[in-house]
């Protein structure tokens, strides 16, 4: 399953909905229909569905949780120490600005532990661990509104072209002078 906020299930969540496996795997022994287990425990009738066949191709046993799907690449003392290295900021990498995307947390990622991480690997990484998206709030101290108005009406009606066809149109969709 996955979840908006980033990660699976927590332990607790994990193990609960191994009780409840457990528990219809109780009932499947006994010869219980699936809807009636479903409706009892509250889940949909096709999860049971799922639950039986793994039941009858493994025993209860088949029901317990395996743990996570995965684990971090990441350890707890390598993510602090991205950390560390992120709070250096962006020049200490060589970069102008003070932006910190995604794909230069990746190339730090890959510098300073030799691993390869996807953009969207780089998100969850960052997700999961408490980051997010972060936008200035306000605009820049040197901003010159009066200069960017002035841009706005001398500058940028002619750096567009006009929209409108030099020469007057055609009500057909062949030119009269066309072979």
């Amino acid at each position: 399953m996955r979840y908006p906020q980033g990660g699976g299930l927590t332990a607790e969540r994990q193990h609960s909905r191994e009780g409840l496996r457990l528990r219809a795997g109780e009932r499947f022994a006994l010869g219980e229909a699936s809807a009636a287990i479903a409706k009892d425990l509250r889940v949909s009738v096709r999860s049971v569905q799922r639950w039986r066949r793994t039941w009858n191709d493994g025993g209860p046993r088949s029901l317990r949780s395996r743990g996570p799907a995965s684990l971090p690449r990441l350890s707890h003392r390598q993510f602090a120490q991205l950390e560390a290295e992120l709070a250096n900021g962006p020049a200490a990498y060589g970069w102008e600005d003070q932006r910190l995307t995604l794909s230069r947390v990746k190339t730090v990622i890959g510098r300073c532990f030799h691993l390869t991480y996807t953009v969207q690997g780089v998100r969850k990484l960052l997700v999961r661990n408490g980051w997010s998206c972060q936008v200035p709030v306000r605009r820049a101290m040197e901003r010159d509104d009066d200069a960017v108005a002035g841009w706005v009406k001398e500058v940028w009606p002619c750096s567009e072209g006009s929209r409108r066809p030099v020469e007057p149109g055609w009500s057909s969709k062949t030119r009269p002078d066309s072979p």
